[in-house]
């Protein structure tokens, strides 16, 4: 029975080249000269940190690294803001979340469309991928068009693996 896993996972090489880009235009532009500001990947590479003296600079960092990791083939869809923390020392700081994998409620979200579509295939929650099975390949290229619909709706950006034509 032939079948493809629908999974969403940042390429982490590319995230470390587009944030090793990042500090070094920033640590060279004249307007960061003197900000305090910097960019620290959390060790488990699920979230990024941006520090800085204003919310300005903070922004400004923002963008150059907005900028980076779309040039290394990074979605946006793939990374959440969170809101900004003042600290009692002056400095401004944000959470960068990193979406690894498809969370639970959007891979069920995910199988209910595959359900209204009907769509002659069968979506199952593997860990932190979706497992669709059909019994022609074609079933399975149109529960792939249906999910590449879906990934602007849920915010999510899906990319199709193990393809197996049994």
């Amino acid at each position: 029975m032939p079948s493809f896993d629908a999974v969403s996972k940042i390429k982490l090489e590319e995230l470390d080249n587009a944030v090793n880009q990042a500090r070094k235009e920033i640590s060279t532009r004249y307007d960061f000269q003197g900000t305090h500001t910097e960019i620290v990947v959390a060790d488990d590479k699920a979230s990024i940190q941006l520090k800085s003296d204003s919310e300005g600079r903070l922004e400004a960092a923002w963008d150059v690294l907005q900028t980076k990791l779309i040039k290394r083939g990074v979605s946006l869809r793939a990374v959440e803001r969170e809101k900004l923390e003042q600290s009692s020392l002056g400095t401004v700081k944000q959470l960068i979340k990193l979406q690894q994998g498809v969370p639970v409620d959007k891979a069920k979200e995910l199988i209910r469309v595959l359900k209204e579509a009907k769509l002659k295939v069968t979506a199952s929650i593997q860990a932190d991928q979706l497992r669709v099975a059909g019994k022609s390949r074609d079933d399975l290229q149109s529960a792939m068009a249906l999910l590449r619909e879906q990934q602007d709706v849920q915010k999510l950006e899906l990319q199709f693996t193990n393809f197996r034509d049994q």
